[in-house]
C-alpha cells in the first residue's frame, strides 16, 4: 500500500535555504552573506538536492576554506527536506560592493 507523500514545494525549500544563509555573517563585515551579495545562485532539484554558488569578497579571504563548508553544514542541518547539498565557490563575476543589497547597505550605514 503506497502512502501519498505530501508534495514538497521546491520554491519553499529554496526560501528556507535563503533564510539559513541570511543567518550566516561575514566575519569581517557585519552583514549576512546573502545581503552582502556573496550568493550568486541557489537551485533545488526534484531529487531534493540543493546547490549554492557563492563567492567571497576576495580570493585571499581568511575564511575561504571554512565559510563554504559552514554554509553547506548549516543548510543540511536546518533544511531537513534536502537529501544533499553542495556549495561551490566561483570567482566570476568578481564580487564588488555594488552587489550589496539595500538591506546590507542599511546595516552598514551606507544608505
Amino acid at each position: 500500500m503506497n502512502k501519498q507523500m505530501p508534495e514538497l514545494d521546491l520554491n519553499e525549500i529554496k526560501e528556507k535555504i535563503v533564510s539559513v544563509i541570511k543567518g550566516i555573517y561575514d566575519p569581517e563585515i557585519p552583514v549576512n552573506i546573502y545581503d552582502l551579495g556573496l550568493i550568486y545562485d541557489i537551485t533545488v532539484t526534484e531529487e531534493l538536492e540543493g546547490y549554492v554558488k557563492m563567492t567571497l569578497t576576495a580570493p585571499n579571504c581568511p575564511v575561504a576554506g571554512s565559510l563554504p563548508i559552514s554554509v553547506k553544514q548549516q543548510i543540511l542541518q536546518e533544511v531537513p527536506e534536502l537529501e544533499f547539498a553542495d556549495v561551490e565557490v566561483v570567482w566570476e563575476p568578481q564580487w564588488h560592493k555594488d552587489m550589496i543589497s539595500e538591506a546590507g547597505l542599511l546595516q552598514l550605514g551606507l544608505l
